[in-house]
């Protein structure tokens, strides 16, 4: 795992000055690589590239970067593991191409030069975050994996084109755009994540996964796709496996222990984080079985019992015998990461399990380079608890129109305070719907009617911004506009399609690609293997659902190698206990950045909402947790950060 860095000008600079600046970049992102850096540039062309090394596969020198090619018409910066590279070499070389070391770098950037990019990039499996410039034609390349693993920033602005892997590498050039993106503002508070294309700066973007961006002086960038999840769950949906149940369970045990298998090459120490749920003790699992000796495994766990996986974790270890370790997350310890979040994510970012993963990241590195992880499993087997509930209150919605306009007249008539009592007194599916931060959506909901908005109701922190912010700026929201217009057979893949192309790069990925490089740790999830990927989306709901519960097929895959009593227990999820530390431990640090005054410095925040909604959650009367968390990481890279 690596970092990259790099910029392609018009302006006139000497070899001296390209190299110093593309150090300079790539030395914003030391942590990503810190086994050695390396620059490359051309003065004639105005390019220049730089590289953080983190050494997994091939330790020596021929596998640094950056790298040209035999030919010497290719040079490149990589950021991932290719896990087939061997494979692919074997094909190379017997078309006579010859190879100084062992690196997958080598691998791809020789298929680039005997293949073609696209031809390449379609034959890989794995994660890669790519650049690479043509000195013959003048072209820089960029290309991001297809689920969106590895990260690539870029920008093309006062004739200057960056990119890099994080936003600090971008923003050490002086043509990095500085303004904020307002529109980006308004989607973070509804999500806690910045969605790709956008970032929180203005004329600096996200490439999306599945793409190849290229670019060339006194040109636009050019933006094209080599591999859509959109098609491949189409595709998919319309093209079911009629295959029996045996037979489909064991092709995906099949597929993820090949995944595995792939995912256990490294010439350093590696691990899996297991947190004793489905996803991580399955990859645990696979692993153990290809191991002859005991892997080593790493959970985080927490003082309060509805918060603490790691008796579960534990006991999965002992199960399968691994080399177990643990450790216990306490409010000191989440004060201790919290200044360090705005520089971890460079933008706004609050999913609050940002703390735990930087932790067991860093756990993990005192113990191993690589750690396989088992996101990904929620979004391809309908793993989240939401998309029960909303098959729950998806019965309100089929009510005539004409109920639910009176049912949503009703409810805007009863006070909140009032309605949020009356819920506790109703079955349990219906009562949820009307307490906490769904009450004020509900009548929207039935006079809407649409089983779409009443998912985006059950994830999105809030629906409207405008009370929030001084100056909202809406922003038209690209996938859940074309999930609106897709039509599939069962009533878990419009929102596992959602998740998959927007919650799982944007937050999931992105959270665990930054908190593990913030540890120079190498994160590889094989859950997410574009081969298991394809697989998932054809599997009908039978597979996925059964008498109430996700991940079926995943399930009996597990319980292959691990007793079913380990196995069927509540989902916890990876969260923090936010709600009790920002009345306790959290309070103080949380009211500096909420005080009237430091509202109005950053000017983002409309001081007496946020303040408003400060005093509820201190008092009692309504658990603002979600939002607040928002506006704390806004307020906090807002006040702290050196990017600005």
């Amino acid at each position: 795992m690596c970092g990259i860095a790099g910029f392609l000008t018009q302006q006139t600079c000497t070899n001296d000055n390209l190299r110093m600046q593309a150090l300079k970049m790539s030395d914003a992102i030391s942590h990503r690589g810190p086994d050695g850096d390396g620059a490359w540039c051309d003065s004639n062309a105005g390019i220049a590239l730089s590289h953080r090394r983190l050494s997994i596969v091939d330790l020596s020198p021929t596998g640094a970067q950056p790298m040209t090619s035999s030919c010497g018409k290719l040079v490149m910066v990589y950021n991932g593991e290719v896990y087939n590279a061997e494979k692919l070499k074997s094909e190379l070389a017997s078309n006579g191409t010859n190879f100084r070391g062992t690196s997958d770098s080598e691998v791809i950037l020789e298929g680039f030069a005997q293949w073609g990019i696209e031809n390449t990039v379609q034959r890989l499996i794995g994660m890669f975050a790519i650049a690479i410039w043509n000195r013959e034609t003048k072209r820089l390349t960029l290309v991001r994996d297809r689920l969106g693993i590895k990260p690539v920033y870029w920008s093309y602005h006062r004739n200057t084109f960056l990119f890099g892997s994080e936003l600090k590498a971008l923003r050490q050039h002086p043509d990095c755009p500085t303004a904020l993106d307002h529109q980006a503002i308004s989607s973070y508070l509804r999500k806690s994540y910045i969605n790709a294309p956008k970032t929180i700066f203005e004329n600096i973007q996200k490439l999306q996964p599945g793409s190849i961006l290229t670019f060339s002086i006194n040109k636009e960038p050019s933006v094209t796709q080599y591999w859509s999840l959109h098609d491949t769950a189409i595709q998919g949906s319309l093209n079911q496996d009629k295959r029996n149940d045996a037979e489909l369970v064991t092709e995906l045990e099949e597929l993820l222990t090949d995944a595995v298998k792939m995912r256990m090459i490294a010439d350093v120490p590696l691990g899996a984080f297991l947190s004793g749920g489905i996803d991580s003790s399955t990859i645990a699992a696979l692993m153990q079985t290809q191991s002859s000796s005991p892997i080593r495994t790493f959970s985080i766990g927490f003082e309060e019992d509805s918060y603490n996986e790691a008796p579960h974790a534990a006991a999965v270890a002992k199960h399968l015998g691994t080399d177990h370790h643990d450790l216990y997350v306490t409010s000191d310890d989440a004060l201790d990461v919290i200044p360090k979040l705005h520089t971890m994510y460079d933008e706004p970012f609050a999913d609050m399990s940002q703390i735990p993963t930087y932790l067991i990241s860093k756990l993990t590195r005192e113990h191993v380079t690589v750690a396989l992880s088992g996101d990904g499993g929620d979004e391809l087997f309908a793993g989240y608890e939401r998309y029960f509930t909303a098959a729950k209150y998806h019965q309100i919605l089929n009510q005539p129109e004409s109920i639910r306009k009176l049912q949503a007249s009703a409810l805007d008539a009863i006070s909140p305070a009032i309605l949020n009592k009356i819920s506790h007194c109703l079955p349990n599916n219906i009562g949820k719907l009307l307490r906490g931060k769904n009450l004020k959506k509900v009548p929207g909901l039935l006079r809407d009617g649409n089983s779409l908005s009443l998912y985006q109701s059950l994830i999105w922190h809030l629906e409207d911004t405008n009370s929030s912010l001084t100056n909202q700026v809406l922003s038209p929201d690209l996938v859940w506009e074309q999930a609106h217009q897709q039509n599939f057979t069962d009533k878990y893949s419009l929102m596992q399609y959602v998740d998959s192309q927007d919650y799982l790069p944007d937050d999931i990925l992105t959270k665990v690609d930054r908190a593990s490089m913030a540890s120079s740790l190498e994160a590889r999830v094989p859950m997410i293997d574009h081969r298991v990927v394809e697989f998932a989306w054809k599997l009908p709901e039978r597979m996925k659902v059964r008498n109430g519960k996700g991940k079926w097929i995943l399930r009996q895959v597990l319980s292959r190698h691990v007793p079913q009593q380990l196995i069927d227990r509540p989902k916890m999820g990876f969260g923090v206990p936010i709600d009790s530390w920002l009345r306790g431990p959290l309070k103080d640090w949380a009211e500096t950045l909420l005080s009237e005054q430091a509202l109005k410095e950053t000017g983002i925040f409309n001081a007496s909402t946020i303040r408003r909604r400060w005093s509820e959650h201190q008092n009692g009367t309504w658990n603002w947790q979600f939002h607040l968390w928002d506006v704390l990481m806004m307020q906090s890279w807002l006040t702290n950060s050196e990017l600005r």
